[in-house]
């Protein structure tokens, strides 16, 4: 009877229970993989398959180059489109690690007979990582914890905003493989922890060196270690294991990191590495001591000891000082000093403060990207710490450091989102299977009619909590979900906005302008903005551009910064010096597009007064005698009468933008332009777009005044 009932049921119920298991892991798991994938999509949905942002223009052009051209090429390529006159050298100065690995499932694909252009290829390259990564996620969670915690910290990263925002369709971006490589290392660094073997440590080694060639970013990943490395130490925990471990991760990781052209020798010539270095140094002396410790008796050992440490102290301390004086060891980098010092930035490297997404972070974006995981992670910590580990003391530092580096500047919410999933995942997991317990308790003691004196309602308290957590769970989709389709998905190439009847507008003015250069303007033209718009300009326009957004040279972008601030006849010699043909600004005042030139504007003012040649450009200028900086007629007259200010504003005042305003009405600065009538001397109009998005002016060939 029993058999014939056994025959009836379906399949997955006829499994053995050890099956039953894995396969509902294998499905917990494909579906977080494949919703981490489709959550991603919004923006092709919405618009079409498009390359997102500024930096992704730039990662884009140089795959394409690299499929079409071979690695050699690309390695060599000089780039005489960027940075005019200088040029740039391609392969000795970016991380070729996401474009090596567009190329490669590019030519993989095409050698299976799947036809795709590399565009596509690297518009859906970011999603399909993000599901790599809610496997290494499982993992490395089950490493740490258990596997319910794995499979919830799985679903988290799935659908987290923190790093949804660098890696939606289209983001192409070096973040949007760069995460996957850091969970894959810090999993692979765990192993080698636990097991103490040279195989793991050696993997480690290689996930590292994928994660040097992905993205700046890998200088916390090998300060990280060696502070778990120093932390272990001094907790008494350190073994032969983290000896090997850490002793075969440095080597090899150091000596691959070094092939990669853009790091060269930094991993022992510059102070961002040297903590790695003295760590190295510190585990040989430890190892050292300990085989001295057991071949000497208790009194000779402790002489010797202090005499070596004494030495080595000194050794140490004279040949840093010297190094360093030298200069064979380079100091910390403006951004590496912006992170300790937020407003380090501020007021020294005006390039690195005008970046939106160096600013600090605000409470607010916490929420917004994090949402239930800012509660919950306190409580993952308190799991971790309830039962601690090697591996457990390795997540809570990576889970203080990167709240205090998420917290200077805001683009390291991406790095702070993983390890946020990952203790939620653990306090999440952690608090139901506790009261799930007492759930399953309660009901057995109802039926043999027993109950716990000292806690009488166990039964209710476990049904409330458990309610509450999956209130929470379902808020923190629902939130995600909104998030990601209202923030996160709207490509800043082609913009969107909602009209009065509540339907969508698309303003596709920069593909409109690059197309216009592309075929109205001669092939070796020059064209100058201000940084941001460079590698977009080159990629979509074809053209040559003065400066972009590598930014590698602060006096170049302060030239810029100068002929945009001063006034026509004073522009006009510097663009002749720079040999500039046209000049293209964003402009928003007719749609209320808030990230214009004339918003940036202060930026270019302080970068352009920042070298000595641009010594006569002061920030208080262009500013009211009230502090103000305005553009109506209570505006500086340094201000209303500069290039840029003519070049955003040509015509615009005899234009209505709004009802019952008057002509010249900004709808960005909700204010009625100060300087109306007013014509150019050494530009004149060439191209605007639709809605005035994008102005684009030639520069005149003035008559020879002596002739």
């Amino acid at each position: 009877m029993s058999s014939a009932v056994s025959g009836k049921l379906p399949w997955p119920l006829r499994m053995s229970y050890d099956k039953q298991d894995t396969l509902l892991k294998l499905f917990i798991l494909s579906i977080a993989a494949v919703l981490s994938f489709s959550t991603r999509l919004f923006s092709v949905l919405r618009f079409e398959s498009v390359i997102h942002e500024f930096d992704p223009y730039f990662n884009y052009r140089t795959t394409r180059f690299l499929a079409e051209e071979g690695f050699y090429s690309f390695h060599n390529w000089f780039d005489d489109r960027a940075w005019y006159p200088l040029g740039r050298i391609i392969g000795g100065t970016i991380y070729p690690g996401l474009m090596v690995t567009s190329a490669t499932l590019y030519h993989v694909l095409h050698f299976f007979n799947i036809t795709i252009d590399i565009r596509n290829v690297c518009v859906f390259l970011a999603p399909l990582f993000s599901s790599l990564t809610t496997l290494v996620t499982y993992h490395l969670t089950k490493e740490l914890r258990d596997v319910s915690s794995g499979l919830v910290a799985a679903a988290m990263i799935a659908a987290v905003p923190g790093y949804i925002s660098r890696s939606v369709a289209g983001s192409y971006d070096n973040e949007g493989i760069a995460i996957f490589c850091m969970l894959l290392t810090y999993l692979l660094w765990i192993k080698a922890v636990k097991t103490g073997s040279l195989f793991w440590g050696a993997m480690c080694a290689l996930a590292y060196f994928y994660m040097v060639s992905s993205w700046g970013g890998y200088v916390f990943l090998i300060n990280l270690i060696p502070l778990h490395v120093l932390a272990l130490m001094a907790t008494g925990r350190f073994s032969h294991r983290i000896y090997v471990a850490y002793s075969a991760v440095y080597s090899l990781g150091t000596l691959l990191s070094m092939q990669i052209s853009f790091v060269g020798f930094q991993p022992v010539q510059s102070s961002e590495h040297m903590a790695a270095l003295g760590v190295f140094g510190l585990c040989q002396i430890h190892a050292f001591i300990d085989y001295l410790r057991a071949k000497l008796s208790r009194e000779y050992f402790e002489i010797l000891f202090r005499t070596l440490a004494l030495f080595a102290g000194v050794a140490v301390t004279g040949v840093g000082a010297v190094l360093m004086a030298s200069g064979k060891i380079a100091p910390w980098t403006g951004r590496f000093y912006s992170l300790l010092d937020p407003s380090y930035a501020k007021n020294n490297i005006p390039i690195i403060a005008s970046v939106s997404e160096h600013q600090p972070t605000t409470w607010s974006s916490f929420y917004f990207d994090l949402q239930m995981l800012v509660f919950m992670f306190p409580v993952g910590l308190y799991y971790c710490f309830s039962r601690l580990t090697d591996a457990n003391i390795f997540i809570v530092i990576y889970g203080i450091t990167s709240i205090y580096f998420a917290g200077v500047m805001v683009r390291l919410m991406l790095v702070l989102a993983p390890v946020m999933c990952i203790l939620s995942g653990i306090g999440v997991s952690g608090i139901l299977s506790t009261y799930m317990k007492n759930l399953d308790i309660s009901k057995a003691q109802k039926k043999s009619k027993k109950a716990d004196a000292s806690y009488p309602i166990k039964n209710e308290v476990a049904s409330v909590v458990i309610m509450m957590m999956s209130l929470f769970l379902i808020t923190y989709t629902f939130h995600c979900t909104w998030v990601t389709s209202e923030a996160y998905s709207s490509p800043s190439i082609v913009l969107s906005a909602r009209g009065g009847d509540g339907s969508r507008i698309i303003f596709d003015d920069f593909r409109e302008a690059y197309y216009w250069l592309r075929h109205n303007t001669p092939e070796d033209a020059k064209v100058m903005s201000w940084w941001d718009y460079g590698y977009q300009i080159t990629a979509m326009a074809n053209r040559t551009i003065l400066v972009d957004n590598n930014t590698w040279n602060n006096t170049h972008i302060s030239r810029v910064g100068q002929a945009m601030a001063s006034s026509e006849e004073h522009a006009y010699e510097i663009m002749r010096e720079l040999d500039v043909d046209y000049v293209l600004v964003i402009f928003g005042g007719l749609t209320g597009y808030s990230s214009d030139d004339i918003n940036k504007f202060l930026w270019m003012v302080r970068i352009g007064g920042s070298t000595e040649k641009g010594e006569h450009i002061k920030e208080h200028d262009y500013y009211t005698p009230a502090g103000e900086f305005r553009v109506d007629r209570e505006g500086s007259p340094t201000l209303l009468n500069c290039l840029m200010y003519k070049m955003c504003y040509y015509r615009f005042g005899s234009v209505y933008t709004e009802g019952g305003k008057p002509t010249g009405y900004d709808r960005v600065r909700n204010a009625e332009i100060g300087n109306k009538d007013f014509e150019l001397d050494v530009l004149e109009e060439a191209y605007t777009t639709e809605h005035w998005l994008v102005r684009i002016y030639k520069v005149k060939d003035l008559e020879n005044r002596g002739a």
